[in-house]
């Protein structure tokens, strides 16, 4: 019995304190009012990307009377959709990858070491989230925040890195990664040729 108090309840969640610091963003709060016999009634809608800046992002939406309230709401919401990003060297992605959401799509695309992040507002919110520094975007076919988040983590989602690849084909991370020695020679022997 003494175990079950020194634990604070049941034990059936982990203690909060263990969960890493997540960083959030509010990306877009939306006034919306209803009109009613004795005048108008105003409500708030907010849109929150939230991350761990190593590798995880999620993104949530919350309406309430009041901003905080809604705030918060998005924020809860985005903690329970996180999910995880394969990063190479914690800095860009593995590869180019497209994203799709309704008329949104968002183009992403490797960056070599100090480009930094070249992506527009809602897009480059989620990037600072998920802890890309290097990134190039590009974001058509909607101005939606919603969407074009949306279409961001589509993208995000399909991105998978050479050990996952290897995993579900059944070989070695070696034998999907070209060979760096080979490369060179190909080159040296077209500048003989000419």
């Amino acid at each position: 019995m003494a175990e079950r108090d020194n634990r604070g309840g049941r034990g059936r969640r982990q203690d909060r304190e263990e969960t890493p610091e997540f960083a959030d963003r509010l990306v877009a709060i939306n006034r919306v009012s209803k009109t009613v016999k004795g005048g108008k009634r105003f409500g708030f809608a907010a849109l929150v990307v939230v991350g761990d800046q190593r590798g995880r992002v999620g993104f949530g939406k919350g309406k309430a009377k009041e901003v905080p309230e809604a705030i918060r709401k998005a924020t809860e919401q985005a903690k329970r959709n996180l999910f995880r990003v394969a990063l190479k060297e914690g800095r860009t992605l593995h590869h180019d990858t497209v994203g799709h959401h309704g008329a949104g799509r968002v183009v992403m695309r490797t960056a070599p070491e100090g480009t930094g992040i070249i992506a527009g507002g809602p897009v480059r919110a989620v990037f600072e989230m998920l802890g890309i520094k290097d990134v190039v975007a590009k974001s058509t076919g909607t101005q939606n925040p919603y969407n074009m988040i949306r279409a961001a983590l589509d993208g995000l989602r399909s991105e998978s890195s050479p050990r996952q690849v290897a995993a579900r084909r059944g070989k070695k991370v070696a034998d999907i990664l070209p060979k760096r020695d080979e490369v060179p020679q190909e080159s040296s022997q077209v500048a003989e040729e000419a």
